[in-house]
């Protein structure tokens, strides 16, 4: 369906056709959204020219950001600050941190009142103040309800949501929310400040927002209030927003898990191919060098693998089953870091369940490979060799896997951009040392 309603799109755009208006009434803003990117930069801008600029603000807030910049490039600044004044304050700062800061200034100084937007972009994106929105709904305490319900009538198009609506004191302190349900089946003459909860999840302006989604997921709040060290109320995020955070963390979490970082800001279909390469490469070559280092340690005990060939065949199983492990406890304890599963006080306890975990999963591959190796080859000291050293390579694996991550975390880095390629290299450099030292050790007694 999706191909040829595009295909329809693009003939009606190339012959101007009445059905055109027809067709984007019937198409949902995230429909259109998405059909926008399979148009030329002509054909966009020939699209946008036909909506007015509430239906155009509403369509580009599903557009990726990429897409958005590409768009805003060919629109007239004129119509671009006035779809930008349509915009949720929250959707334009992100829009014109992505945009380059000369495009951006210009389209602010067609804009008349700007002080809400200038204010937000004074936030580091990646805080609360920085995802967070001004357009919400809060009233003073001693409003009553009946006054507050022609209040949210007037305002109820302008807000982000109406969920929620908060209770202020005359210093703008955040002191009470009620939910829409409380306020409309409270009786009249209520005042706010006698039907509102003053147990209020909030969180800090300045709080990082992979720290905002959890909280909100672990509340399952639809919306939660931004506040300063004062206790002043300065905006809202709701879960919209919360849901791109995730999976933008998620994304990158995943992307820094096997040494890459192609996360924001990229179109990976249409991305230049010297784009995707430099976001790969660094990490490859961490691994190259990560690999080279691994050879010089089969170096150091070529006599010893010259005098026992056979000690070759298990280099690989050796390896793979450390960096299974490896990448297992990495991967778990990263996760569990992120969403919160794990916290601060109980990291010690989890590294040291790990360490039972991979002594447990030493022991059983151990005996196995053993077994394994003893009627294949007929040398139960080879089995024994290869035994022990899957064994502790395996219990090393899951001792790396978490303290590479653990002290980042610590360092107060993200602990994802340890578990691919450092857990890998440190993994194959101490697997092969304990390989080929334990054959050193049993090397009189090995079959040559």
């Amino acid at each position: 369906m999706a191909i040829k309603t595009i295909q329809k799109l693009i003939r009606l755009l190339k012959h101007k056709n009445k059905e055109l208006n027809n067709l984007i009434e019937h198409l949902h803003p995230r429909d259109l959204a998405e059909l926008s990117e399979d148009l030329d930069e002509e054909q966009k801008k020939e699209l946008f020219d036909l909506l007015n600029d509430e239906e155009a603000a509403l369509i580009i807030q599903y557009m990726e950001d990429f897409d958005q910049v590409s768009l805003f490039k060919v629109l007239e600044k004129d119509r671009g600050s006035s779809i930008l004044k349509e915009m949720s304050s929250d959707e334009a700062v992100d829009l014109l941190s992505e945009l380059p800061s000369e495009d951006a200034q210009e389209l602010l100084n067609r804009i008349e009142d700007t002080e809400e937007i200038e204010g937000l972009l004074k936030f580091a994106e990646d805080t609360a103040g920085g995802i967070m929105t001004t357009e919400y709904l809060a009233l003073p305490e001693n409003m009553p309800v009946e006054e507050a319900i022609i209040r949210l009538r007037e305002v109820a198009v302008e807000v982000e949501t109406i969920y929620y609506i908060y209770v202020i004191d005359e210093q703008n302190h955040l002191i009470g929310v009620l939910s829409l349900r409380e306020l409309i089946s409270a009786e009249d003459g209520t005042l706010l400040k006698e039907k509102m909860r003053t147990n209020i999840i909030t969180v800090d302006i300045e709080l990082d927002q992979e720290e905002v989604a959890r909280i909100v997921s672990r509340y399952d709040l639809l919306a939660v209030p931004v506040v300063d060290d004062k206790g002043n109320m300065r905006g809202i995020i709701t879960v919209d927003d919360i849901l791109d955070v995730l999976e933008e963390e998620a994304t990158e979490d995943i992307y820094r898990l096997v040494g890459t970082s192609e996360v924001k800001g990229t179109d990976l279909i249409n991305a230049s191919v010297t784009h995707v390469a430099t976001k790969r490469l660094p990490w490859l070559i961490v691994c190259l060098f990560g690999g080279l280092f691994s050879g010089s340690v089969i170096g150091v005990f070529e006599e010893t693998l010259q005098t026992i060939v056979t000690l070759a065949i298990f280099i690989p199983v050796i390896m793979d089953m450390g960096g299974n492990v490896g990448s297992q406890s990495s991967t778990v304890f990263v996760r569990g870091l992120g969403t919160g599963e794990i916290e601060a006080n109980e990291v010690w306890k989890y590294f040291f369940r790990e360490v039972k975990v991979g002594l447990m999963m030493g022991l059983i591959c151990g005996l196995m490979i053993t077994l394994a190796t003893f009627l294949w080859q007929q040398s139960y000291i080879l089995g024994l060799v290869v035994g022990i050293a899957m064994f502790s390579t395996v219990i090393l694996a899951a001792v790396i896997g978490i303290l590479i991550p653990l002290i980042f975390w610590r360092l107060g880095a993200d602990p994802a951009i340890s578990a691919g390629p450092f857990v890998t290299t440190i993994k194959d450099v101490t697997g092969l040392l304990i390989y080929f030292s334990t054959a050193t050790l049993f090397m009189d007694m090995l079959p040559t």
